[in-house]
C-alpha cells in the first residue's frame, strides 16, 4: 500500500455583512490582483484562528465593524482553484455589528456601498459572486476553477491519479 500524501488547503474568509437584501462590497485597488474589482471584505484564516475568529477580524481591519464570532452564520463554502493554487473560501453572513462600516484598509481598497444582492456592481470577483448568489439560493457548496474529471485512461503517461 502506497502513502498518500495529505490534502492541505488554506482557508480564506468572506463576510457577508448584510442589510435587508443588501450586501457590503468593497472595490480593490492597488493590489495587483483583480484591481477594480468588487467583493466582499474578506482574507486569509492566520495560524490559530477558528473561521468565525477570522472572519470576525478580517470585518474589523477591512471595514472597522465588530462583530460577534458566535453571531455569523455559515452561508456557502467554496473550493476554489486559481493560479495561486487550491483553497477553500468560508462564507460568514452577519446581519448585526457594533460601529459604522468604513474603509479599514484604504491602500487596498477605493470605496465600499451597499449593494442589492441581485444587481451587484461590476465588475465583481467572478467565483465571489457565484459563490453569493449560490448562497442566496440556499445552496451551501460550490467549485470554481476546477476542470472537468479527465478519465485516467487520458491522462499522460506517468501522471498522478486518485486510487
Amino acid at each position: 500500500m502506497s502513502a498518500r500524501e495529505r490534502y492541505l488547503s488554506p482557508s480564506t474568509v468572506f463576510i457577508l455583512l448584510r442589510r435587508d437584501d443588501q450586501a457590503l462590497v468593497l472595490q480593490r485597488v492597488r493590489t495587483g490582483w483583480m484591481d477594480g474589482h468588487y467583493s466582499l471584505p474578506a482574507g486569509a484564516v492566520e495560524a490559530g484562528e477558528t473561521l468565525r475568529a477570522a472572519a470576525a477580524r478580517e470585518a474589523r481591519e477591512e471595514v472597522g465593524v465588530r462583530v460577534d464570532p458566535h453571531a455569523l452564520r455559515l452561508v456557502h463554502v467554496l473550493h476554489c482553484r486559481t493560479q495561486g493554487g487550491a483553497w477553500t473560501g468560508h462564507f460568514f453572513e452577519a446581519t448585526t455589528w457594533e460601529g459604522t462600516p468604513a474603509l479599514g484598509e484604504p491602500h487596498k481598497h477605493g470605496h465600499l456601498h451597499w449593494a442589492p444582492l441581485e444587481a451587484l456592481p461590476e465588475p465583481f470577483v467572478p467565483y465571489v459572486r457565484d459563490a453569493l448568489l449560490g448562497a442566496a439560493r440556499g445552496e451551501t457548496y460550490s467549485e470554481s476553477g476546477w476542470a472537468p474529471e479527465v478519465p485516467a485512461a487520458h491522462l499522460p503517461v506517468g501522471a498522478a491519479t486518485l486510487d
